[in-house]
């Protein structure tokens, strides 16, 4: 089974530390950030299945970050960390989409099974099965494809190239790859079919900044979150 993709977000390193040794024995692949500026980088480039949010903290802190990428259409699950106590923090961050909320100091058995509850509550929903890309989001499920919260048309082939390329966010995908993948030709072709689907993928869904299909020149094509 894949291990979950955790990030830990917190500037006090004995904290994160421990957190981090604790998931870690806990059989998870766990990042660190120490800070909400450095969080936002690693979700940039990463996507986790779930976020370990510090409330307190320079910068940015976990209320002010988990508001920003809900914003941005990140539905990932986030369990709050604070030494606060304050029933204010703990009603903003549900208001704002927390999962659960531990107060400090907390045993490593209860950070624990808080954890393992909201993983597998969140694996038994299977995430609707929604890819995304920055404000691309793609419910396989449903056959749907949204840039936030507005429905995109797309026909089959063009459906069929975001998904290729949407599950390899990030990477550079080589054209021939693409050609084999969507129209099944696996020999060279001299073909611009992939570029004119491309040119369709990027009218549709390039829009309020959103920029995220690269081609990537002699080699392929890439979407990424942000330009």
């Amino acid at each position: 089974m894949k291990k979950a993709q955790i990030l830990v977000v917190d500037d006090e390193s004995g904290v994160r530390e421990l957190v981090g040794d604790v998931l870690e024995l806990e059989g998870y692949n766990v990042t660190i950030a120490v800070d909400g500026l450095d969080a936002l980088s690693h979700i940039r480039r990463q996507q986790f299945d779930l976020y370990v949010l510090d409330i307190n903290m320079p910068k940015i802190d976990g209320l002010v970050l988990l508001e920003k990428v809900r914003a941005a259409g990140d539905q990932t699950p986030a369990l709050l960390l604070s030494a606060r106590r304050e029933k204010d923090d703990i009603h903003q961050g549900f208001r704002i989409g927390a999962d659960d909320y531990v107060t400090k100091p907390f045993s490593i058995e209860e950070l624990a099974l808080r954890v393992e509850a909201i993983l597998r509550r969140t694996h038994s929903l299977q995430k609707s099965n929604i890819l995304r890309c920055g404000p691309i989001s793609m419910d396989v499920d449903q056959h749907l494809v949204k840039h936030e919260e507005t429905a995109i048309e797309l026909s089959p082939t063009e459906y069929n190239l975001l998904h290729y390329l949407i599950e390899r966010k990030n990477k550079v995908v080589r054209k021939d790859a693409l050609m084999n993948a969507v129209w099944g030709i696996d020999f060279e072709n001299n073909s611009t079919v992939v570029e004119t689907y491309i040119s369709y993928l990027r009218k549709k869904l390039h829009r309020d900044g959103f920029e995220g299909i690269k081609t990537v020149r002699g080699v392929g094509f890439q979407i990424v979150e942000r330009a």
